[in-house]
């Protein structure tokens, strides 16, 4: 949903009319447009920190959930072993280091000062890159990363070094006392106490104090976003009736101003919705007629509620539906193998982000539900039941075994996997696992239970009818051979880069 929200703004902060010249100083609307990018942003990063307390999950108020997140999380990297085994109290520190950069710094990227604005994206960057890092979480970083460059400029990318103004002076200052500000509330706030080779750190606020401050702080805090747009506006207007160009620009400007202001304001209320429903306080003060907005652009995605991982799951090791087959109900068994997440203990997972590989998403979040509830489950084991070529291409085949024909009987395991001790760095294993139970029951493809599952929620393959233009067929079997042959993630960052070259080079020839 954050990808079609910030596609959206994508529609406003593209310029209207092709032939915009490298280096001009592009419309005047251009500041209210990104002016919602940065909005958007301050939203997502701001709630995403903000449930994870709303929640209550005690792993999060005791400063313990990083003991278990690299270890739980839907599909761990290479790293997310290390990761893992460092040290207790270096792991609350980065729980407090991303609590701070997104609870706090969103504030600023809405605040005039430049030097402020490019502390805070430090920080925030250095918080992407580590999640990048330590986990696969598909194109979410990259898709912050990319907006987080509305909170630079020109100057910071073309721009000479030049004498120090004196705004310029009194902006560092101002940086310099903010940030040591915050500082001093982290220490506080969080009880740090350095202990000679270590620091300890601990909660020291309430959740009825946190529940105090959420209850009237989301009221100011969509207040000083209202203020942040009226002064963005307001300068943006001020800079087209005060900048020396002609009258029939002016013109322009001032109705591309208030074009982009009205729909500033109607995109600002209707994302206001979302923010304080984080509180039964603020979410009463909501208008009736604002909360229609909101759902009519929530049809649309344009406007969604955000929040990941609020809870804490899998304290006790990550769930695994480990799905076998046999040629007989009696066994052997064999397992197969999924290409990003953990299955064989002795492989490690790779890198994968920012392709998000659906299925072992899928698998990772029905671990924690029955297959009654996930109906997709028993239609992608028919499918190995029967032997698509196509289903068999999403797994590892490499170490899966029937690729060259289908078992008689699949069924799933569920396991419970943990990561291996650090005193076991230097051998294979990265994981070790027990068995939980039978996730659900041996099926062959002909099994009574098994079709009529199928048949009553029309999950069953059907013959189609309908003809087939040859020449689009053709077409549409050579990409599925060649995306086949070619790891996902290479097919990705191959695409990728040659996109961003054409785009790199599609000027150079030009004067």
């Amino acid at each position: 949903m954050n990808l079609l929200e910030a596609g959206f703004l994508a529609i406003l902060v593209a310029p209207l009319l092709p032939g915009r010249k490298k280096g001009s100083k592009g419309a005047s609307s251009d500041f209210v447009s990104f002016w919602l990018v940065k909005w958007f942003l301050f939203r997502f990063l701001l709630t995403v920190g903000l449930t994870k307390f709303i929640s209550g999950c005690p792993k999060w108020w005791s400063l313990t959930a990083l003991y278990y997140h690299f270890q739980t999380m839907p599909l761990p990297s290479p790293l997310s072993w290390y990761s893992h085994h460092l040290p207790d109290w270096y792991l609350r520190l980065i729980q407090i280091f991303a609590n701070v950069s997104e609870i706090v710094l969103p504030f600023f990227f809405l605040v005039p000062i430049r030097s402020v604005r490019l502390t805070s994206f430090v920080f925030q960057i250095v918080l992407q890159i580590c999640i990048v890092l330590t986990g696969n979480f598909d194109f979410s970083n990259m898709l912050i990363v990319t907006l987080l460059l509305s909170l630079l400029d020109d100057q910071f990318f073309y721009g000479r070094k030049k004498a120090l103004s004196r705004w310029t002076i009194v902006g560092k200052i101002v940086n310099v006392v903010i940030f040591g500000g915050i500082l001093y509330g982290v220490v506080n706030l969080y009880s740090l106490k350095f202990g000679g080779t270590h620091i300890e750190s601990n909660i020291a606020f309430t959740k009825i104090q946190f529940d105090n401050v959420l209850s009237q702080g989301l009221t100011y805090t969509i207040h000083f976003g209202l203020l942040s747009l009226a002064g963005t506006v307001l300068y943006t207007l001020s800079h087209v009736l005060f900048d020396n160009q002609g009258s029939g620009s002016k013109t322009v400007g001032i109705i591309s101003t208030v074009f982009y202001g009205i729909v500033a304001v109607l995109l600002f209320f209707a994302n206001a919705v979302p923010l304080a429903s984080l509180h039964p306080t603020s979410n009463s003060t909501v208008a009736p007629s604002v909360r229609t907005v909101y759902n009519r652009l929530h049809k649309l995605h344009a406007v969604n509620q955000y929040g990941l991982f609020p809870r804490m799951t899998g304290v006790d090791g990550r769930p695994e539906i480990i799905l076998e087959g046999s040629d007989s109900i009696e066994g052997p068994w064999r397992e197969y193998n999924f290409l990003y997440k953990p299955g064989n203990v002795n492989h490690s997972l790779p890198f994968v982000a920012p392709y998000a590989p659906k299925l072992d998403w899928q698998m990772y979040w029905a671990a924690y539900s029955t297959y009654e509830k996930q109906p997709w489950l028993l239609s992608l084991t028919h499918r190995l039941l029967v032997g698509k070529p196509e289903v068999l291409a999403l797994l590892d085949k490499l170490h899966s075994p029937y690729t060259q024909k289908p078992p008689r009987y699949i069924r799933g395991i569920l396991y419970r996997y943990k990561y291996t001790p650090w005193s076991q760095k230097s051998q294979s294993t990265w994981w070790v696992r027990e068995r939980v139970s039978e996730y659900f029951p041996a099926f062959s493809r002909d099994s009574p239970a098994l079709i009529e599952f199928l048949k009553a929620r029309n999950l069953l393959p059907t013959l189609s009818k309908q003809t087939v233009n040859p020449i689009w067929k053709q077409a549409l079997d050579s990409i599925r051979y060649v995306t086949n042959h070619l790891e996902a993630t290479l097919l990705f960052w191959s695409v990728l880069t040659a996109g961003l070259a054409l785009i790199c080079t599609s000027g150079s020839g030009k004067k």
